[in-house]
């Protein structure tokens, strides 16, 4: 007997995981508990548990495939026996992992070819190039791809329409009401086509004419990447003002430094004494009204390298010092190991992005994210000892004049320190 492993859901935005890498070969021994297997997801590399104990069984998912959540990608068998691929299991796994095929074309489908102009170089884009399921439903290939040969079970499952696009006969009309080429539409995780795909479609901007400049291809993007162009394109709605001070960070640089702390961490202190002071600063507007938090919870901007993540000091005005110092040497630990889960970089209420690092820098603007009204970026100071702090603030929250006393707070208690040297500083 076998039973089935899933892709896992482990946040709440997951729509596919990115399986890396199998621990155990098929036949192997795991036990209950134990990481079978490593998932990408948009944040950090995680692991599959073992539901039970039993032998791991194929067939397995390949590795470095795109696989929409709860859909299978291997086995747990309860005898050594029961671990041999049957030719019905191997069609299911190889249904749902088959490659992505380019948005041009539904799963299973073979892309039509497109004649690019005399005057054009059209290049050559690799198969494993192919767009991945967390970009832009928008997203088209920029060149005709090597067909995709569907599997056989995958051929099954496509329904007796026109050109095999697997879709809801609503999204269908809708898509023939809009003019839309269904054929330029990103299923939804379960490889169908519905209404919802196809008004993100329609509503997405177009992608750049790329036919006419240097050669190029397609390269997939790390699910870190993608997963920060989604969040940021979702900002667009939000109505955004900006606001400026100049101040001196030399004194609480070696306030600081002498209390143990880094630059960052006494700011994140800084924002969090200024935000518990002004409840503004902790709302954020929604569809039912205004969502007051009962805490001040900073996301911090960090750079991984490959893109943008924010690990959050949950209530960050009245805790301890000493015990966000840790928090945060844990947070930063498991961001350098790529080992972050979502309960640890999702649900800010204010939001702090420190390139003091970097002298070149004078002055920048950073993007509310979804789920806050302010966000706080703060460059590197000048040969006068002053560095620029540009508030960016959702206007459906905060005002002018509401900013404007946020950063003169926020100047005195950069002035008086006070708050850090008792190395509490809670309200």
């Amino acid at each position: 007997m076998k039973a089935e492993i899933t892709m896992p859901v482990l946040s709440d935005t997951m729509q596919t995981g990115r399986l890396t890498r199998w621990n155990k070969a098929v036949g192997e021994v795991i036990k209950k508990g134990e990481a079978v297997a490593e998932v990408e997801t948009d944040k950090a590399i995680l692991d599959v548990e073992a539901f039970a104990d039993g032998f791991l069984a194929g067939p397995l998912a390949a590795v470095d495939t795109d696989i929409p959540v709860r859909q299978v990608i291997g086995y747990i068998a309860d005898t050594p026996e029961a671990t041999k691929t049957d030719s019905g299991g191997a069609a299911r796994v190889a249904a749902t992992t088959a490659p992505p095929a380019p948005p041009s074309a539904a799963p299973g489908a073979v892309p039509e070819k497109k004649t690019a102009p005399p005057d054009t170089q059209q290049p050559t884009a690799p198969a494993a190039a192919a767009t991945p399921p967390d970009t832009a439903p928008s997203e088209k290939p920029a060149s005709p791809l090597p067909p995709h040969t569907p599997t056989a079970a995958a051929a099954a499952l496509q329904p007796p329409h026109a050109g095999g696009l697997q879709a809801s006969p609503y999204a269908r009309a809708l898509a023939r009401d809009l003019e839309l080429d269904l054929s330029q539409v990103k299923p939804g995780p379960d490889g169908i086509i519905h209404a919802a795909q196809v008004l993100a479609s329609a509503l997405a901007p177009e992608d750049a004419d790329l036919r006419r400049g240097p050669p190029y291809t397609i390269e997939r993007p790390s699910m870190l990447r993608a997963a920060v162009a989604r969040n940021m394109s979702a900002t667009l709605d939000t109505p955004t003002f900006l606001i400026s001070s100049r101040f001196a960070t030399a004194p609480l640089h070696a306030a600081a430094k002498q209390a143990g702390l880094s630059l960052t961490l006494a700011l994140t202190r800084a924002c969090a004494l200024t935000v518990a002071e002004d409840p503004w600063f902790n709302q954020v507007w929604t569809r039912q009204g205004l969502a007051k938090r009962s805490r001040v919870d900073v996301g911090i901007a960090v750079d991984t390298g490959d893109g943008l993540i924010t690990p959050v000091l949950r209530d960050a005005a009245s805790r301890p010092l000493k015990e966000l110092v840790e928090d945060w040497r844990i947070l930063l630990g498991k961001v350098k190991k790529g080992r972050i889960y979502p309960e640890d970089y999702q649900g800010a209420s204010f939001y702090l992005s420190n390139l003091g690092v970097f002298p070149e820098v004078e002055r920048f603007n950073a993007i509310v994210p979804v789920g806050a009204s302010a966000i706080l970026a703060v460059a590197a100071a000048g040969s006068d000892g002053r560095a620029d702090f540009t508030l960016s603030c959702d206007h459906r929250v905060i005002f002018g004049a509401d900013a404007a006393r946020f950063l003169q707070r926020l100047g005195k208690r950069l002035e008086d320190l006070s708050w850090l040297a008792t190395g509490e500083g809670g309200l």
